[in-house]
This record gives structure tokens, sequence and C-alpha cells, in this order.
């Protein structure tokens, strides 16, 4: 069985499952319901000086019948005071001693940080999170993604965190900001042991056509929120991998965003994230999805014979390249199964209308092709013509069936060849320049 327990600039647990910063994360009887479930760490509620919340204060994108597959909060740190928070961390770290514990922090001044670092030192927390990405209500106040935008500053109060802390300092960075390397390297600068990211996008999710105010209302006004979810999973993805990447940043990485499947946490994890941390997926599901996520990843670890976590690790950042340094040459076409095809003519419309017009429609009888699932006799189906598919795959995107169009690859149409190699050869006379597509 694939070891599944990992360590983040030091801070260890079980296994690489966390509980983010957030709503799940705002008590000790939270703490211990998750632990007692399977997760492997816990990051506390953002504490600061107490704040007061609104209602309502969630909102979410819904697809079809598919629920909160975007979740908007315009909820702020703890209301709870750094007394209750700090007492139940020590009692949460006494009761589960190898588990991760860590405390998320976000105050104003360098006497602040210094304090509130002593005090999640006394409490026993084995790291401390600075909350520099919180899109609304804190940064109005010159916190939250107002530091982690500005390189300059995130990298000063790093650095005063540092003054004080005996305990790896993880620095949670906002990813609504241009590059977010820029960020990273200021971290690293100011003396940081990990990054976490992303945390939330600048949001409004949907607006009331009757009252005209947006979601979630406060009386008859509304707020720019912050937006989470499986919708925001790509964004964390390109992020992690930049960072990952970036020999400047080289930093561990403890991945946020959209997590909800041990899917997910193994593509994190490919693309350069030592652990994974959830939060809309368990105020969806609950803490049981904690089993869930260790089994499946267990199970996929094992299939493809890597002993620990560490073997997967990275091994996804590689791969990603600047579009100039892809082949021009490599060829894949799109192939349909007739055994699974239903007849929709989905991927037709979608290459008529959207695409590349490379799809025609054939009887089956011109096909040589039975009736199949759920077919129609004389109704017409697609026919990829080969010769004339780019590979731009939406139509098996588009497609309801599973594998029923795939993308083959093909001989290609020359010698690898990169646009940053064609750009060359051509300033040097040696290559005819290359025609456009018909």
């Amino acid at each position: 069985m694939a070891d599944l327990s990992c360590s983040l600039a030091g801070i260890k647990s079980p296994n690489p499952f966390w509980v983010a910063s957030g709503p799940p994360a705002n008590t000790a009887y939270q703490a211990h319901r998750a632990f007692e479930a399977g997760w492997g760490g816990v990051v506390w509620k953002t504490i600061g000086a107490p704040i007061v919340n609104v209602a309502s204060r969630y909102s979410a994108l819904h697809h079809g019948p598919q629920r909160m597959i975007g979740f908007n909060n315009i909820e702020l740190i703890s209301d709870r005071s750094p007394e209750a928070n700090f007492r139940e961390i020590a009692e949460v770290k006494r009761r589960w001693p190898h588990h991760a514990v860590v405390a998320s922090l976000m105050v104003e001044t360098r006497e602040q940080w210094h304090e509130f670092v002593r005090r999640s030192i006394d409490a026993g927390a084995d790291g401390i999170e600075l909350n520099y990405g919180c899109p609304h209500g804190m940064c109005e106040r010159g916190m939250g993604s107002a530091v982690g935008q500005q390189p300059a500053v995130a990298e000063r109060i790093t650095t005063w965190v540092k003054e004080a802390a005996t305990i790896p300092v993880i620095v949670k960075l906002t990813p609504n900001i241009t590059d977010i390397t820029a960020a990273a390297r200021a971290a690293r600068r100011g003396g940081a042991d990990a990054l976490s990211l992303i945390n939330t996008l600048n949001s409004i999710t949907n607006v009331d056509l009757d009252t005209f105010v947006p979601e979630p209302r406060v009386g008859n006004r509304s707020a720019h929120g912050g937006y989470c979810g499986p919708a925001v999973k790509p964004i964390a993805l390109h992020m992690v991998q930049a960072c990952a990447a970036d020999p400047e940043v080289a930093l561990p990485i403890s991945g946020i965003g959209g997590v909800a499947t041990w899917r997910d946490a193994a593509e994190f994890i490919a693309l350069g994230a030592t652990n994974v941390q959830v939060c809309t997926a368990i105020m969806h599901y609950g803490f049981r999805l904690a089993a869930d996520l260790t089994e499946g990843l267990s199970d996929y670890l094992d299939a493809k014979g890597l002993p620990s976590l560490a073997a997967l690790r990275g091994r996804a950042v590689p791969s990603l390249q600047k579009w100039e340094h892809l082949d021009l040459h490599f060829r894949r076409v799109a192939q349909i199964d007739y055994d699974r095809c239903i007849g929709c003519n989905l991927c037709y419309i979608a290459c008529e209308d959207g695409a590349h017009q490379c799809i025609d429609l054939r009887t089956p009888e011109e096909l040589g092709v039975g009736l199949g699932p759920g077919r129609i006799p004389h109704k017409p189906l697609p026919q990829v013509r080969a010769a004339d598919c780019v590979g731009c795959n939406l139509c098996s995107l588009v497609c309801p069936v599973e594998d029923c169009i795939t993308m083959t690859e093909v001989a290609p149409g020359g010698a690898p060849l990169t646009w940053s190699d064609y750009q060359e050869r051509l300033a040097r006379g040696e290559i005819a320049p290359l025609p456009p597509h018909p």
C-alpha cells in the first residue's frame, strides 16, 4: 500500500488532505470531527481582531442538476475571540498530536504579527499560514488580498513574521493578481517556508432580475465576494504549476482550489503540490469525504506502482511549456465508435457551427453500420473526414457518450517543428513559409 504521509516544510500529517481555513475549520468541535473522519490536517479559520459578519453570506453557481459548481462568499475571518481560538487550537493539538494543526493569521501591525505568532506557538500550532488572499471585506482594511497583490508589502510582512516565528510559515497567495509568481518570489525573499494557493477569486455569481440585487443579498445591497469550488480548479492548477516550475520560487506548495475528489488531489500533486486543502467540498458533502479521498488516492498510487506521494509530486510540471515549444506537425484526428454512437449528432453541430466543418452526416446504410443503441432507422450519423480534421477535440468534448469519440494520434505532417524553431530557420532561409490552412 502506498505511503500517504507527507511533510510540508516540516509540518507532518498522516495524509495530504487538510481542511482549509474557512467555515469548516472554525472550532475545536469541527477539528475533532475532521480528524475522526480521517483528515490529515486542519488550517484554522483565520484569527485576527474579531469581526462582525452579515447575513446572508453565500451564493452559488449551479449548472443543470449540478449544485455549487462555483461557490461565492462574503464571510470574513473568525468572529470569535483570539483567546477562544488559541485555547481550542491547544486543545485539538493535545488530543491529536500526530495530525497537523496550523494557525491562519491576519493582523495589521508588526507588533500584532509578533504577538499572534507567539500566541500560535504557545498554543502548540505546527505552523502558521499568513492570509494574504481574502478578496473582500478585509482587503478594504488594508489586509488580505491588499497585501497579496503588492509583492513588496507581502515580503515585508513575511519578514516581520519570521522575526518571531520558530515554526514553519506558509504564505497563502491571492489569485487576484497578474503574475502569481511575483508574489511567490516575494514570499520566499521574506523567508517563507512554504506557499498555499489559491485563495478565492473576486466574483459576482448572479443577479436577481426582479430586485436587481446580486446574491448574497444583505438588505437591498450586496458586495463582490470570494469565488471557489470546482469551477476554480483550472485556475488553481495553472498557478500551482507556475510556482512549482519557477526556480526563483522553489518552495513547497499546499494546493487549494476546487479539490473534491482524489483525482483532483492527484492532479495538484502531479503539478507540484505537496498536499492539498479542501473547503467548499466539505461544506457541500461533509467531513466524510476524507475516506473517499484517501482510499482513492491510495488505490491510484498502487495501480501506478508509485510507493509514495513523493513519487507522484511534480511529474506533470515539465510537460507544461510555452506554446512556441509545441510541435506544429503533431497530428490527432477524431474517430467515432459506431457501436457506442447514439446518433444525437451533437458533434456534427459543434463542428459545423463552432469549429472546422470536417464532420458529414451519412445514413447507417452508407456507413455500413447497424442501428446500434437507441438509434432510429435511416437517421443520419456523423462521419469524420480525417483528412480535414484539425484535431481540435471539440467533438469529443460535446459527445455525451463516454469513449464514443476518441482523439487518435496519426502519422505527423513532417519532422517535429516548433514555432520557435520555425522562426529561427525561416530567418536563416533554411525553410519555406508554412502554408495557411485551406
